[in-house]
């Protein structure tokens, strides 16, 4: 390749860069470009390689806009969405009464992209008989809708996607060998974020810029070894997890520069996990949050509670004052006295709780007995409700929506816990 050829390939990159808003320059990015430009042309298979998060839908817009199909219809589908037993009506279609529910005929993905371009997020979790249907698909262009006998053709171009270890599940034998070199055809590999260097500060810079934009939020900056921080962190969760703590910064952190310390309390310990870490203050105790949870978790176990014991106290006093009403009438008709019958609040409350039909919980939260001291729930409500209110600076409203109770739910605690005599 002369120079000349490589200036022109590069300034393409810039200018598809521009159109999609592609943040980065680093060489694995560039490369990933560079490559869905020079097959876009064509209609040979493409199969995009990348962990999760790294940006791998941004790949077959660029094949299917810059090919000769630009103006036919295209579609992403992601197969691990679909549930099993209906993929291979969403893909290839079905005849009227194909199965319970199919009222008419439809032509699925491969039918209206007729021309145009399909894009199999996630192809790894397929199941093996639609990756039989597709392999006929890509090799003869040919298929057949789920309860018909018609074969159909199609002219479609597929680009596919997955983060799943595809040699691995051929081993397995989760994903057939023969479809795997078929959509293999042109390999696309993205790079994880932590290969990518000084993209990772300029996708921080973008990411800040926008919050602050939306929310008119002052811009979060990072001091320098912060910056080093973020450089020499694994990424597991790649742009997608950079762009979530980026957001998490720019609304929870009093700070609007952010040193190293401040941001490790955003960043997990675990450079394994893709879950984000949970925020505390610095010399909180590590189990803060972890009682935190298990505080709401209890605290909306005691709504649960209480509703199931106000329907089985509506239950009971129906079921007991039938029980009176036939005691009342035995008693009269044959011992000639009911005196000696038990009251219905002496009665045992019902434990056959299968009895009970299920209702809606009213919004309003009923009065109930006292929960077993064992639980402890009416301190572990209280404190939920007291953390809520501090949270807040004492706004009830946003207090009851961090605690998913209604306003006057939250009100009638407050009383009940004597909080508003604060």
């Amino acid at each position: 390749m002369s120079p000349n050829e490589h200036k022109m390939n590069i300034e393409e990159i810039q200018r598809v860069k521009q159109r999609y808003n592609i943040v980065g320059n680093s060489e694995g990015l560039n490369h990933a470009l560079d490559i869905a430009l020079q097959v876009a042309p064509t209609d040979l298979s493409v199969l995009i390689v990348g962990e999760s998060g790294v940006g791998k839908e941004i790949i077959p817009r660029v094949i299917h806009d810059n090919s000769p199909r630009r103006r036919e219809k295209y579609f992403a589908i992601n197969c691990g969405s679909i549930p099993e037993g209906t993929i291979d009506s969403e893909l290839f279609g079905h005849e009227k009464g194909s199965y319970t529910g199919a009222v008419g005929e439809a032509d699925g993905y491969f039918g209206v992209a007729n021309k145009g371009t399909i894009f199999l997020d996630e192809v790894g979790e397929l199941p093996m008989a639609t990756q039989a249907r597709l392999l006929r698909v890509l090799e003869t262009g040919e298929y057949i809708r789920v309860g018909g006998q018609e074969i159909r053709k199609t002219d479609v171009r597929i680009v596919a996607a997955t983060n799943v270890n595809m040699r691995k599940a051929i081993a397995e034998g989760r994903f057939r060998e023969d479809l795997y070199y078929r959509l293999n055809t042109i390999p696309i590999q993205m790079p994880p974020l932590r290969d990518r260097g000084n993209d990772i500060l300029l996708l921080f810079r973008l990411f800040a810029m926008l919050m602050g934009q939306k929310y008119h939020l002052p811009k979060i900056t990072l001091t320098d070894d912060a910056k080093q921080l973020m450089l020499h962190y694994k990424w597991p969760g790649n742009v997608r997890q950079l762009k979530n703590i980026t957001e998490q910064m720019s609304v929870l952190s009093e700070k609007r520069e952010i040193d190293a310390e401040t941001l490790k309390h955003f960043i997990p310990d675990d450079p394994d996990s893709t879950e984000l870490a949970t925020i505390s203050k610095p010399g909180q105790h590590s189990y803060e949050s972890e009682r935190e949870i298990l505080y709401k978790i209890l605290y909306e176990l005691r709504g649960n509670v209480a509703d199931l014991r106000r329907d089985l106290t509506n239950m009971r006093k129906q079921i007991d004052t039938y029980r009176e009403l036939q005691d009342s009438t035995y008693s009269n008709g044959y011992l000639g006295n009911s005196s000696q019958l038990p009251s219905i609040e002496q009665r045992r409350p019902i434990q056959n709780y299968d009895q009970a039909s299920p209702q809606e919980a009213d919004a309003e939260e009923i009065k109930t007995e006292e929960e077993p001291e064992s639980l402890n729930l009416n301190d572990l409500g209280r404190q939920m409700v007291e953390k809520a209110l501090e949270r807040n600076d004492g706004n009830r409203k946003r207090a009851a929506q961090e605690l998913g109770i209604s306003d006057r739910t939250l009100y009638r605690r407050i009383k009940q816990y004597g909080l508003d005599q604060k």
